[in-house]
């Protein structure tokens, strides 16, 4: 039997996906892969039957309806200034998740060099992998999490082709100043590197900050591939709807390999989508306002517990620190938690390049009744801190 490819070497199984079905052998509340257990907005879901029934059940255009494309660039100029041709600029691809593979992919050949801060969400360092590429680490130092800039110009000085930037942050939920990403793309074209970048939480995001998107930073648009999603903004994370956007070249590159990985998202899915991009801005705030008080709810009970934690300044997760409970290893302390508490987290462990057993990262993308669920399971832990 012939062996797999040796680039799977390199990748284990998702161990956020792993825990996910613990948590459904035992039932335990799932506060480990990032999905919400709420309704997306019901004008969204009505239009998903009506696009059923109007004859969009074929094939679309490979890289994405006309109507979402136009669509996106509407709201992305709305939010971040920038104009886009939506027939050069936007493709649309099967969740972010697809839209930073294959942008991965179109950019990397075997044995070039990319950088990432660490910790990093697990897909990244499967997508430089499977590109044949060498990750290089910058490491995000903490409580805070905040990079050195003498670690960053060392790590753009070994030669490196991409650099990966997930903003807001996914593990740590930072959202990174204007004067970090002006850092990293004073870098990035002093080095002739392309900035792929992770904005799906672009909308998640706690006053006073706020989310600046490197592609508009002067220079960077024709170096930077933007990624995005509408599963966390809308609630719809199983539609796998995700987007890349990026200048000519870039956006050629992308296309080719989206092409032949998926041909397509789901095209009813697309369409019905057009109606979420054309919600108000009052949409946005009270998105904001809604996790903002799952938040402030959630992290009241981690208080409560006496768990460390790095309070999100965007994103739904947040880290615990489990250190003070005594356990040998993050993954026994997760599988001890869904066993006996009910409640399951992902072990931080698999966001670290090197062996980090310090954290545990959990979400509050959930009903408050379902939090406040949670929050009392987990006072069970006390004895334990």
């Amino acid at each position: 039997m012939t062996n797999v490819s040796a680039k799977l070497h390199a990748i284990s199984e998702c161990r956020i996906r792993e825990m996910t079905r613990l948590a459904q052998e035992v039932g335990a509340i799932n506060l480990a892969q990032g999905f919400p257990d709420f309704d997306p907005p019901p004008e969204l879901l009505a239009a998903a039957v009506r696009c059923l029934h109007d004859g969009h059940n074929q094939y679309s255009i490979t890289w994405g309806a006309a109507s979402l494309r136009r669509a996106l660039a509407r709201k992305h100029e709305h939010f971040s200034g920038a104009r886009l041709d939506p027939e050069r600029h936007i493709t649309v691809t099967c969740g972010a998740t697809e839209a930073m593979a294959a942008s991965c992919l179109a950019v990397c050949d075997p044995g070039d060099k990319v950088a990432l801060f660490s910790p990093y969400y697990e897909n990244y360092a499967a997508d430089v992998a499977l590109a044949g590429a060498q990750p290089i680490y910058v490491p995000l130092h903490p409580p805070d999490f905040r990079f050195d800039p003498v670690e960053l110009r060392r790590a753009f000085k070994q030669g490196i082709k991409a650099f990966i930037l997930c903003n807001p942050s996914n593990p740590t939920g930072r959202v990174f100043t204007f004067e970090e990403l002006q850092s990293v793309a004073d870098l990035a074209q002093e080095y002739d590197v392309c900035v792929l970048t992770d904005e799906v939480y672009e909308h998640i995001v706690y006053p006073p900050h706020c989310h600046t998107y490197i592609s508009t930073l002067p220079g960077m648009f024709e170096r930077t591939i933007s990624c995005g999603s509408l599963s966390k903004t809308f609630s719809i994370t199983g539609w796998r709807l995700g987007y890349a956007i990026a200048g000519d070249q870039l956006t050629s590159g992308v296309r080719k390999v989206h092409d032949y990985l998926t041909v397509g998202a789901p095209n009813p899915l697309q369409e019905a989508a057009v109606v979420a991009l054309g919600f108000p801005d009052e949409y946005y705030r009270i998105l904001t306002a809604d996790y903002t008080r799952r938040r402030r709810l959630f992290l009241g009970y981690l208080d409560r517990v006496g768990l460390p934690y790095s309070a999100p300044e965007g994103t739904y997760f947040v880290l615990a620190d489990i250190s003070p409970c005594g356990f040998p290893d993050d993954f026994s302390f997760c599988r001890w938690m869904t066993e006996e508490v009910r409640v399951t987290a992902v072990p931080g462990s698999v966001f670290f390049p090197t062996p980090e057993t310090r954290y545990i990262r959990l979400h509050f993308s959930k009903r408050e009744d379902t939090l406040v669920n949670a929050g009392e399971r987990l006072l069970q832990i006390r004895g334990k801190v």
